[in-house]
């Protein structure tokens, strides 16, 4: 009985420890450990980013202590109930693919910002349209590029393809100098389209910045989230690539 019962605290010991070492896919490597905030840290640069000096980098030491206040890690998930800083990665990047899964709630509003820009937009895509705000469209579904110019290619997705709450949604993200690529549990939302800097839209998007995660309005939840850096000769062949298609 006794080796039986060790038994069982190993393999439960074990399983414990798979679900929280994502493995990432051949050429990509893991943003999330699973067990903790490393590598992460809380930032809403709509709060900080017009602050200069002293007074933004108070604002960014009080965002960095209230981030695991509103920020845990369960069961190998990166978990947030809707408030606080944004997760915001050490590092920064340039052109990318990132693979992402998360999970939401009704009435949540979140997305995931790119060289510290917004936004690839996770909508509750049950909400009811609003003719009187024309521009917000969550019926449309999530992945388009919403905090581009209203009516511009990519803005919107290309197809509603988000699944049920309590089902995980998996995001793969390509961007490329300007240029992004969004699928959503497979299909093909954004293509190829400009992602714009919303920071000022007379510049393009910065060459590089952190990935940021989104906490607005409900609980999200995060997990396996894998990034593979493109290179300079890679990322031309698939800008060429998706040219000769058009």
């Amino acid at each position: 009985m006794k080796a039986t019962i060790a038994s069982f605290f190993t393999i439960a010991l074990l399983g414990q420890l798979s679900a929280a070492e994502p493995v990432p896919p051949a050429g990509f490597r893991a943003l999330f450990n699973g067990k903790d905030l490393t590598g992460w840290y809380g930032w809403n640069p709509h709060d900080g980013a017009k602050l200069e000096g002293e007074k933004k980098a108070a604002n960014l030491k009080q965002q960095r202590e209230d981030f695991p206040k509103h920020w845990t890690v369960e069961n190998g998930e990166l978990v947030n109930g809707g408030k606080g800083p944004y997760a915001t990665t050490e590092a920064d990047f340039g052109d990318i693919e990132l693979l992402v899964e998360y999970k939401t709630v009704a009435g949540a509003d979140s997305g995931i910002y790119l060289r510290g820009t917004p936004q690839v937009q996770i909508w509750d895509k049950n909400q009811v349209f609003n003719p009187k705000n024309p521009t917000r469209r969550p019926h449309l579904g999530s992945g388009g590029l919403f905090n581009n110019t209203p009516g511009t290619p990519g803005r919107d997705p290309l197809v509603v393809a988000d699944k049920p709450f309590g089902e995980w949604n998996s995001f793969r993200i390509r961007q490329v100098g300007a240029r992004t690529w969004v699928w959503l549990n497979d299909k093909l939302v954004v293509d190829g389209n400009v992602w714009e800097n919303y920071w000022d839209r007379t510049k393009p998007l910065p060459a590089k910045g952190p990935i940021m995660l989104q906490t607005h309005g409900g609980e999200i939840r995060w997990r396996n989230l894998f990034v593979r850096e493109i290179s300079a000769a890679e990322g031309k062949k698939i800008v060429a690539e998706a040219d000769a298609k058009k």
